[in-house]
């Protein structure tokens, strides 16, 4: 039963068994995020430190792991694969004064806490937790528990969550299913691989977008660049990929108002080996196959979503091109402590605004927006373009053909050698022409350059902003590998005007 509470929200649950201790566990530790406190309140004997210890043990892969009861210790820590963790018993804790003595104030950086017995902490407990309290329940048998899950604070709306992932497991029929979550990318979904009976599939857990702050005539950033608030356009692509005869996932099982997917599981077979990854070119070769295709088909704007519900693909207008470029200005030279003032703003956008005329101008279709190798999964049991696992278009747009391909071929996260760039290009030329004798090669590769400029320049204010925002530093050793592609692309005449800015305001990334 899911309950608002003053200054939190909560929800409880019966265990029965050691099996729904194990579902609970699990249900905490995949909505865990760094930094996080949960506490573990209940009486001697409640189940507290069972609880703990199966927790640790899951989040570090490995059932085997030594978890001693910090009783006499106080604290505990561990490396974990997702973060380092605290395990913290304040049961013989005098005073609160002895707190500090502990070490809390030099916990790793973005360690989750565990902590029993918080009572002995009351008054310094920090505002945003999650606190599970168990209570023994011997009118139901020795091993029930009743548990009280709530969240304070900022833990209110994922502990709401934690209720809402569970309740939808239970409806979809895997309620034993095995949660283990994946890699995650740069957006805020989180996706977990669940196993039951032997199968395997895929669940999304991707809440509403909330709005960001209005940044352009009482816009927000993501309404300008039309990005997908809600699972709707995904379910929507998927279908219209699958029934082009593509490889989108199927959805299985949805919860659209709560951003909840169950879907197919494609695997772990990319389209690119080795560390660092490189392409593998009959992968890559399949790819463009695939575009290729997908470009010369009359493809609908408009795409069912449930009987009652269809979506319409936004077009890809000058706001959103012009908005993307932008980041370029606000994150990554203002973290080169380059910033461009008010006349060299103006140029900037004064120059992209002519430059992508011809983008604007070319013929329309899907852009997918992301398809590039850590969306694209290689499913060798499958036949021709059906090979292609596609995981990533729920941005999708209505837009030129030019930028999937630079996507493809100038990919962000891999070194993709400038002769295979230009063979591949040539292919899907060819296959194009094959199709279409009308095909303007000329005009392509125009808006070839210029979008692959383009989103040079995005991501580049992307991966600024994920080190300088979000601490995601990761991001920063792709840097040179773009600042290269945009120097690649910058080449072509059409873009003298726009290179010759680029060449006085913006300084290589550190490395170059």
């Amino acid at each position: 039963m899911l309950l608002t509470t003053r200054g939190g929200a909560s929800f409880t649950v019966t265990l029965a068994n050691e099996a729904a201790t194990e579902r609970l566990m699990v249900d905490v530790a995949a909505a865990l995020e760094p930094g996080d406190l949960v506490t573990l309140s209940g009486d001697l004997g409640a189940g507290k430190t069972t609880f703990a210890r199966a927790l640790i043990r899951y989040l570090a892969g490995d059932a085997t792991v030594e978890v001693p009861s910090p009783t006499f210790t106080f604290v505990q820590a561990y490396e974990l694969p997702r973060f380092a963790l605290v395990h913290a018993d304040l049961y013989r804790l005098s005073s609160t004064a002895e707190l500090a003595e502990l070490g809390f104030d030099d916990l790793p950086e973005g360690a989750v806490v565990l902590m029993e017995w918080p009572d002995r902490a009351a008054g310094f407990l920090p505002p945003d937790r999650l606190d599970i309290a168990f209570t023994l329940a011997p009118a139901l048998g020795p091993e029930v528990r009743n548990v009280r899950c709530v969240g304070y604070g900022a833990f209110a709306p994922r502990a709401e969550r934690i209720a809402q992932i569970r309740a939808f497991l239970d409806e979809a029929g895997f309620t034993e299913a095995r949660r283990v979550r994946m890699q995650g990318d740069a957006s805020t979904r989180i996706f977990e691989r669940l196993t039951q009976d032997g199968e395997t599939v895929v669940l999304m857990n991707a809440p509403r977008r909330p709005d960001g702050p209005p940044v352009r005539d009482g816009k927000p950033y993501s309404a300008i660049a039309h990005l997908a608030e809600d699972v709707v356009p995904y379910v929507a692509l998927a279908g219209g990929l699958r029934a082009l005869g593509l490889s989108a996932p199927e959805i299985l099982h949805a919860d659209i108002d709560h951003g909840l997917l169950v879907m197919e599981d494609f695997g772990d077979h990319r389209v690119v080996s080795g560390n660092p990854p490189e392409p593998i070119e009959d992968c890559y070769a399949t790819a463009i196959d695939l575009l290729a295709a997908l470009h010369g088909w009359d493809l609908p704007e408009k795409l069912p979503v449930t009987a009652e519900l269809d979506y319409y693909l936004p077009p890809y207008d000058i706001g959103a091109y012009l908005i993307e470029a932008e980041l370029l200005l606000d994150w990554y030279l203002v973290c080169a402590e380059a910033e461009a003032g008010d006349a060299e703003r103006a140029a900037f956008v004064a120059l992209w605004r002519k430059a992508l005329v011809p983008a604007m101008d070319a013929p329309p279709t899907w852009t997918l927006r992301d398809y590039h190798s850590p969306n694209l999964l290689w499913l060798e049991q499958r036949a021709d373009l059906a090979r292609v696992g596609i995981l990533d278009f729920q941005d999708a747009l209505i837009g030129p053909a030019a930028y999937d391909v630079a996507s493809l071929l100038q990919d962000a996260r891999v070194d993709v050698p400038e002769a295979m760039e230009m063979a591949l290009l040539g292919r899907y030329v060819r296959t194009r022409l094959s199709k279409n004798e009308n095909f303007d090669t000329g005009a392509f590769t125009l808006v070839y350059a210029t979008l692959a400029a383009q989103r040079a320049t995005k991501i580049l204010g992307i991966f600024a902003r994920l080190d300088r925002r979000d601490g995601k530093s990761q991001y920063l050793h792709h840097m040179p590998r773009l600042w290269n592609y945009l120097q690649r692309s910058l080449a072509h005449p059409a873009l003298a005007a726009l290179k010759a800015w680029y060449d006085e305001n913006v300084p290589a990334p550190d490395g170059l």
